[in-house]
């Protein structure tokens, strides 16, 4: 298996998610939600939720905007199936790194329970597969060749 080193120093795929009340604040969370894109960073920020999903990983932005289906082709029950599929896996593998080497890093701390809503969904699904066409790997299920 090839060592990715450059591609953990410019790689993260961080979600944070801590549910707490938020008394101040009782807007929709669609309408909370903001999304930036810097360069080949991708943020997106929820402060009623408190998460935080970041991805910094160059040609995803670009590979994003020419491949990827558009918002709304996958229902969100769909992508929260698959992420939970394929972050389970992938943090399987961020445990066991004799076998799978450093190409897995950091966790990711996605919980079922909790509504992120459709961007968050749309922009995790994509970069997991994203993730796996670029390194060819396999989550589990069939994987798009889009």
């Amino acid at each position: 298996m090839k060592i990715y080193t450059s591609f953990f120093i410019i790689c993260a795929l961080v979600i944070i998610s801590c549910k707490t009340p938020n008394t101040l604040n009782n807007s929709n969370t669609k309408d909370t939600e903001i999304a930036e894109t810097v360069n080949d960073t991708v943020k997106i920020a929820n402060e009623e939720l408190e998460y935080e999903v970041i991805i910094i990983d160059p040609g995803f932005n670009g590979w994003l905007a020419a491949r990827a289906r558009p918002r709304g082709y996958h229902s969100q029950p769909f992508l929260e199936v698959k992420n939970q599929q394929w972050v389970t896996e992938w943090n399987s593998r961020v445990n066991n790194p004799q076998r799978y080497g450093e190409l897995y890093q950091m966790r990711i701390d996605y919980r079922s329970q909790i509504d992120y809503g459709y961007e968050v969904n749309y922009l995790l699904y994509n970069y997991l597969l994203y993730f796996q066409l670029k390194n060819n790997q396999r989550f589990g299920g069939i994987v798009p060749q889009y």
